[in-house]
């Protein structure tokens, strides 16, 4: 076989590799601070128990937790994927591929570190508590939808730059000789 093939081929299954690690591990620590920035911008609704129930104060609810999943989750995402596809190798399916498996991954490890040792759902501690029981909020999304917010943003900016920035040259309109 031809050395330039050969060599070649060498270097696509290494580069394919490398870009493998590279996007999982962006992804992964990306999921670990946005799970620790989704936390720290939280602010943990208080509630107090009535005859078994509990009531959020009116400032306080769960939708505060999910549309802060979903903003920080959606840009986080977006700068990712732009990042992924600035640098990798131009191979558009293993990026998709490995794009669309690592923000579902970034997006999990989001969740899971956000809701690290938060406190038990106020809703289950209730029946148990006394009427008056003052008991915070906890961090949680509603529903599994807030989940696609990683995804979604990561292929938008996947899909900008390799629309956007190209890198193959542009079709060059032909010359035409001149009618005669």
């Amino acid at each position: 076989m031809p050395r330039g093939l050969t060599s070649g081929a060498r270097h696509a299954g290494g580069g394919a590799a490398r870009d493998v690690v590279l996007v999982l591990l962006l992804f992964g620590v990306g999921g670990l601070l946005c799970g620790g920035l989704w936390r720290w911008l939280w602010t943990p609704p208080r509630g107090t128990v009535a005859s078994g129930v509990w009531f959020p104060t009116p400032e306080g609810s769960d939708f505060a937790a999910t549309g802060l999943y979903v903003l920080v989750g959606l840009g986080a995402g977006l700068l990712l994927g732009m990042l992924i596809a600035l640098v990798t190798d131009r191979r558009e399916l293993l990026t998709l591929g490995l794009v669309v498996a690592g923000s579902l991954l970034a997006g999990w490890v989001m969740l899971r570190v956000g809701e690290l040792g938060m406190p038990a759902d106020p809703s289950r501690l209730a029946p148990r508590a006394a009427d008056g029981t003052r008991l915070p909020g906890t961090l949680t999304i509603t529903g599994w939808i807030p989940l696609a917010a990683f995804p979604i943003g990561a292929l938008v900016g996947l899909f900008g730059v390799f629309v956007g920035l190209s890198r193959k040259p542009a079709d060059q309109q032909r010359e035409r000789p001149p009618d005669g």
